[in-house]
């Protein structure tokens, strides 16, 4: 079965978040099986050590063999589209479980990007990155429900 991890740095905070991300994390388990990692912040006094200490420990919850995807202001954008039809060309090729991984508030480390089958940008604007996790937690949902030909709102 496929399965995908969301790995992120911090805690969501908010209740309306918390509900919004598990309720796409319930739609997207009728089609895989999905698990959301939290690491927590760094405290470092400096931004760079906070993003280097902070891609340690997400590089560490990726598990061997999987697809990573990072999630990243300088990456590539797709459409819905075009994230389904990256997920089935995995899938074809024997992949089975997909990582996308969330940086902190500082941003992502290099060590993740490197590691990246996909750097992907959301949008042009800047997300916190709880908006960040439920964002990607819609759009896999979306991309599931292509990739098994049912009624999506474009």
């Amino acid at each position: 079965m496929m399965r995908f991890y969301i790995i992120g740095v911090g805690k969501i905070k908010e209740t309306y978040m918390q509900q919004a991300i598990a309720d796409y994390v319930k739609r997207l388990s009728k089609y895989v099986k999905i698990d959301i990692i939290e690491v927590p912040e760094d405290n470092s006094p400096k931004e760079g050590k906070r993003i280097e200490k902070e891609g340690q420990m997400l590089l560490k919850k990726i598990p061997a063999g999987s697809v990573v995807v990072a999630l990243d202001l300088h990456g590539k954008q797709l459409n819905s589209e075009k994230l389904a039809e990256y997920i089935s060309s995995k899938t074809v090729t024997g992949k089975s479980d997909f990582v996308f991984v969330i940086g902190g508030s500082d941003g992502i480390s290099s060590e993740i990007t490197s590691r990246a089958d996909l750097r992907l940008c959301l949008s042009p604007m800047t997300f916190t990155h709880q908006m960040t996790r439920l964002i990607i937690a819609e759009q896999l949902y979306r991309a599931m429900k292509i990739n098994n030909g049912e009624q999506y709102h474009k």
